[in-house]
């Protein structure tokens, strides 16, 4: 198994759409102002999260289960602008729910690793990482856990995670061709988890 450099990730990306919209190269500007970058890097893609946010909310729920998830334990997130770009504040010590802005088809021989962005890990903000499976096809629902104890700033179209794509033999069984059809295959917008 073998990383995919960036040439092949646009060729994918061309000819089988594995990653919609495509951004060529790294943008690190928009109107002038340094953003967190995404787009296509030497040996990944770096991508956006939406402007689609979830934040966990002791209001409405007494635990958490997932095998039994109750949408009450989320609340969308109050999206805010400023000269910095569109953003949501996380809480202290707490975690939300985002998505990516780009829909993932993953070829039935590569298998994707999530992993965050460093730019957040050194503000605390670590998102766990996350496999894209040989297979599956989705927005990604990214967890971004804030584990500092100030609100922390996510930001709406930049870069948030990056994935790194591996090529391997074809397995016998990829993630759409699972007997429950995948559960997770084709998601669209933050998807809670399921059973």
């Amino acid at each position: 198994m073998s990383i995919k450099p960036d040439h092949w990730i646009a060729r994918m990306a061309a000819e089988h759409s594995m990653i919609e919209p495509f951004v060529a190269g790294q943008v690190r500007k928009a109107e002038e102002q340094r953003i967190i970058s995404y787009g296509v890097s030497s040996y990944g893609y770096d991508l956006r999260a939406s402007v689609e946010f979830q934040i966990f909310t002791n209001a409405h729920c007494a635990e958490v289960d997932p095998k039994a998830f109750d949408p009450a334990a989320m609340v969308a997130a109050r999206m805010h602008q400023d000269g910095h770009g569109q953003f949501i504040r996380i809480p202290p010590n707490s975690f939300a729910l985002a998505r990516s802005l780009e829909y993932i088809r993953m070829p039935r021989n590569v298998t994707g690793i999530v992993l965050c962005k460093s730019t957040y890990i050194r503000a605390g903000i670590l998102i766990p990482t996350t496999v894209l499976e040989a297979g599956w096809e989705g927005h990604v629902t990214l967890e971004v856990a804030n584990v500092t104890p100030l609100p922390a700033r996510v930001y709406a179209n930049e870069g948030l995670v990056q994935v790194l794509f591996f090529e391997g033999e074809p397995p016998d069984v990829a993630y759409g061709e699972r007997s429950d059809g995948g559960k997770y295959q084709g998601q669209r917008g933050i998807t809670l988890p399921k059973v």
